[in-house]
């Protein structure tokens, strides 16, 4: 016989997951820089901090702050480090808002 509490606090788990990675995305720099993510695949932190316009200092420390949630993940090429959104789940969300909010201005849904 299945317990409904343990499917409840599996449910509570998941929200509390989701929860963590909204907060982690509840950022105008850090949904630019998946923007970018999503439009090219991957990309150093050079070419980012230059699409985003922060510096390389302010945008390692969005980067880290994504990595930590397990969103963007890294790949070092010699001297260069290259970040890729990590979890499907994020690209699956941001493959949406891409469509939705990452295009030319004013061209949003429903626009």
């Amino acid at each position: 016989m299945s317990h409904p509490h343990m499917a409840l606090d599996a449910f509570e788990r998941q929200a509390t997951d989701v929860a963590n990675v909204l907060r982690a995305l509840a950022n105008e720099r850090r949904l630019m820089i998946l923007c970018k993510l999503v439009e090219w695949g991957e990309a150093n932190v050079t070419t980012l901090a230059d699409a985003v316009g922060l510096s390389q200092s302010a945008l390692s420390q969005h980067l880290a702050r994504m990595r930590d949630e397990g969103i963007v993940a890294t790949r070092r090429e010699s001297q260069t480090i290259w970040y890729r959104i990590a979890d499907p789940r994020v690209g699956q969300l941001f493959n949406t808002l891409y469509q939705l909010y990452c295009t030319a201005p004013g061209a949003a849904a429903g626009d």
